[in-house]
């Protein structure tokens, strides 16, 4: 395919004014929104086949999350795309002054694997909402997922309106050769930096949605049984493959045995005592990654779980106990069914210790302290998180989703996601009935003692 070619088309597309209508913004999100509907069953069936997912937890963590946010924006898109009127200075008597959002052009969304529909869907809907045009560059890793997204489209859009590119390296470095007006990634840093440098050579503005090692921190006075029931959702979701899954647990020491007697009891209720067995629990996506997550298994600090299948490509819910900071498996993203348990002494190490690590995607602190509470989300930098639960501050569309430092840059879902794929215009519309003189030369006296008291 000519990427070239396809970019020139749909900024050609753009630059019609066809994406710019309400009304037609609205159909088209419409119509995807019955076109996901239509095809359910065969979106869940190839999550199915890339990882393991039951057709539950498709729905609830993928379909269902998708099309909760096209509805959102159906329902809030004429109140996000009104001018926004602003205040004006008696400077600039007698003008008004507003904010127009207008949409960026032509977009590439590079999506990963571990929620290739949620991740690739979400910020399309988005971006459209905004009325730019789209490439969509979906993972290589859930080829299945992929090909039914690039049916999807075909369905609704033309391509110089959206478009899907498959494929692999080559063709995301093709696509990251061309002049995009808005790039936004979700992946590993690792990536994100080269997406970052050729968008930067283009002077073209990004997100990334990245992803660090996200902490949960229990402390003396939580509800030790609910919090394990609502770390073992968390954490096992999707085999772990979820980037704001919480790490590592940090929890005060006089807990420690007690909490994880009850993750153990949770795991147990939640996936059965075989979870190799269970048809309905998911796998790691392919055996680079399973390899990668076994290498951080201490066998010496399983404290439950640890068990394998490598023909399946699953890994049981698995707890390690007695680990350090300087432990290997405290050196990367986990992102499987391993969870590391550490501990501390006050809350003041923990949140130094944290402090010391690059900022997370994600945080969690489980406490019914309010003083704790306010320390934590006070003195911790990280993209977003919960109280006393986990990972489900991204399921709503009324609050923005992303990350800070190294866990990455911007925002999306609702309001965030459309302001995101939108340039703010700051635009001043001066009346002509009156032309004050006072800014013209030749500088009067009179004049200069009007604007010094305006300024003031």
């Amino acid at each position: 395919m000519n990427y070239n070619e396809l970019v020139s088309n749909q900024k050609a597309f753009f630059e019609s004014g066809a994406t710019l209508s309400l009304n037609f913004r609205v159909r088209i999100l419409k119509q995807l929104k019955n076109g996901i509907m239509k095809m359910e069953d065969e979106i869940a069936n190839v999550m199915k086949e890339d990882l393991g997912k039951s057709n539950f937890e498709c729905f609830m963590s993928e379909i269902g999350l998708t099309l909760s946010e096209a509805s959102y924006m159906i329902k809030h898109l004429k109140a996000f795309s009104k001018d926004k009127r602003v205040h004006t200075p008696l400077t600039n008597f007698a003008s008004k002054s507003y904010v127009k959002k207008v949409p960026y052009g032509s977009v590439l969304i590079m999506s990963p694997w571990n929620y290739p529909f949620l991740l690739t869907m979400e910020p399309l809907i988005d971006a459209l909402s905004a009325g730019n045009t789209c490439i969509i560059k979906p993972s290589n890793y859930s080829p299945n997922t992929s090909m039914v997204i690039k049916k999807l489209i075909k369905s609704i859009f033309p391509p110089e309106h959206v478009e899907v590119i498959t494929g692999g390296r080559n063709e995301n470095s093709e696509l990251l050769n061309q002049k995009f007006d808005y790039i936004f990634f979700t992946g590993s840093k690792e990536v994100g930096k080269i997406v970052m440098k050729k968008a930067s050579e283009n002077l073209t503005p990004v997100t990334l949605e990245l992803g660090e090692k996200s902490p949960c921190i229990v402390d003396e006075t939580a509800n030790i049984p609910l919090t394990a029931r609502r770390i073992v959702f968390g954490k096992f979701l999707n085999c772990g493959q979820t980037c704001v899954a919480p790490d590592y647990i940090l929890c005060h020491k006089e807990i420690k045995e007690k909490l994880i007697e009850c993750i153990k009891n949770e795991t147990i209720k939640q996936y059965g005592e075989n979870p190799l067995l269970d048809p309905d629990y998911g796998k790691i996506i392919n055996e680079k990654h399973f390899g990668r997550i076994l290498g951080l298994i201490d066998k010496n600090k399983v404290a439950f779980g640890g068990k394998n299948n490598p023909d399946a490509l699953k890994i049981e819910p698995t707890v390690i106990d007695n680990v350090s900071f300087g432990d290997p498996i405290m050196q990367e993203e986990i992102f499987g069914p391993v969870l590391p348990v550490l501990t501390y002494n006050n809350l003041k190490e923990a949140v130094a210790s944290i402090n010391k690590m690059p900022h997370p995607l994600a945080l969690y602190i489980f406490s019914r302290s309010k003083e704790n509470i306010s320390y934590v989300t006070s003195r911790c930098r990280f993209g977003g998180g919960c109280i006393n639960d986990t990972i489900i501050h991204l399921a709503t569309s009324y609050m923005g989703f992303g990350g800070t430092g190294e866990s990455g840059m911007g925002s999306y879902h609702g309001k965030n996601g459309f302001d995101t794929f939108s340039h703010s215009t700051s635009i001043v519309d001066k009346k002509n009935w009156i032309d004050l003189s006072m800014r013209y030369r030749p500088f009067t006296e009179i004049n200069k003692k009007i604007v010094k008291m305006l300024l003031k």
